[in-house]
């Protein structure tokens, strides 16, 4: 997890930031729109609602050390849900190399964006900024093949590490 901050507001609710996660397996991007004061729990919040809820709990989390993830908050959540967390250092930056990379791909686009001022207009006359380019540019991702898999995110999501279907995540249950 590492944030992306200091952004020009965008979106209909003025984020000027946003948080880049990663999973290790698939190489799967979640990107999350936020404000650059929301609180520990505004965050925690938004997190277990939009990636939680549907990925599953994490077993380990590295991230950079933002205080709201080293908030009583944070770490106490994550000890009662049996997530093991692991920052990531200014001396040993090569310790979470993948997300980092993908999120400063992001960061770049995104910054570009913004340093243009590109506003995309539809047929319909609607306008969308950096934050609401985000999900395009993360599908994007999510549907390209990755070379160290060979395969998209988006179909490793839908695997097993064994190499059986996960029907649990494509039904919503055990089978």
């Amino acid at each position: 997890m590492y944030w992306v901050t200091s952004l020009p507001p965008g979106g209909e609710k003025s984020y000027n930031a946003f948080l880049g996660i990663v999973d290790r397996y698939s190489k799967t991007p979640i990107f999350l729109n936020f404000h650059n004061n929301d609180t520990a729990m505004d965050k925690s919040l938004t997190i277990w609602n939009r990636v939680i809820s549907h990925t599953g709990l994490f077993r380990n989390i590295i991230s950079d050390r933002d205080p709201k993830f080293k908030s009583a908050l944070w770490t106490n959540l994550h000890k009662l849900l049996g997530t093991k967390i692991s920052f990531s250092t200014a001396y040993h930056p090569n310790i979470d190399r993948l997300a980092e990379g993908m999120i400063q791909k992001f960061e770049d686009i995104t910054r570009i964006l913004c340093a243009y001022g590109m506003e995309f207009k539809y047929s319909d006359g609607s306008t969308h900024d950096w934050c609401t380019l985000i999900p395009a540019l993360e599908l994007a991702y999510k549907t390209s093949i990755h070379y160290s898999t060979g395969k998209t995110p988006k179909l490793l999501q839908c695997w097993k590490k064994d190499g059986t279907q996960n029907f649990q995540l494509i039904l919503g249950r055990n089978i």
